[in-house]
């Protein structure tokens, strides 16, 4: 069986597609200058709350380097979103903690995302998603992605 389709470019037409939708639907006022690496950021730190995330667990998750890490945390700083704030058991360290301001963000991008999600998904059972996954974490391995099967 020949496909005449190429999987970069559906994925590609997809992704501009969820921004396009992501764009038309989310409150500017609350996510005002908010860059899409500094929304990824909010939520990694919102979602890992209930655990001390330092530049190092950062710069790991975030796959960047340290000048980069270093760079965008300070702009994130500037702009009232996180706080670095010194852990008890060693002066050293200082763990990244998000401001009322980010976890406000946070929150209406989870609603977003949320409906987002259900539109998504609307007519696809549980065993083609599953299949979708599956696909894609194959995609991920097949472009060098070592931790693909999260």
């Amino acid at each position: 069986m020949e496909c005449n389709k190429y999987i970069f470019f559906e994925m590609h037409k997809c992704s501009r597609l969820i921004k396009r939708y992501i764009d038309n639907n989310t409150d500017k006022q609350s996510v005002d200058k908010l860059t899409g690496a500094h929304g990824w950021a909010i939520g990694f730190l919102y979602h890992n709350r209930d655990r001390d995330i330092f530049q190092r667990d950062f710069e790991k998750e975030c796959n960047v380097r340290p000048s980069s890490a270093t760079s965008m945390l300070k702009l994130m700083e500037k702009n009232g979103l996180i706080k670095r704030v010194g852990v008890d058991y060693d002066a050293r360290l200082k763990k990244i903690v998000l401001t009322e301001k980010a976890i406000k963000i946070q929150e209406t991008l989870d609603e977003k995302f949320a409906a987002l999600e259900k539109r998504l998904s609307e007519g696809i059972s549980e065993e083609e998603l599953e299949t979708f996954f599956t696909v894609l974490s194959k995609i991920r391995k097949n472009i060098g992605e070592e931790d693909a099967d999260d």
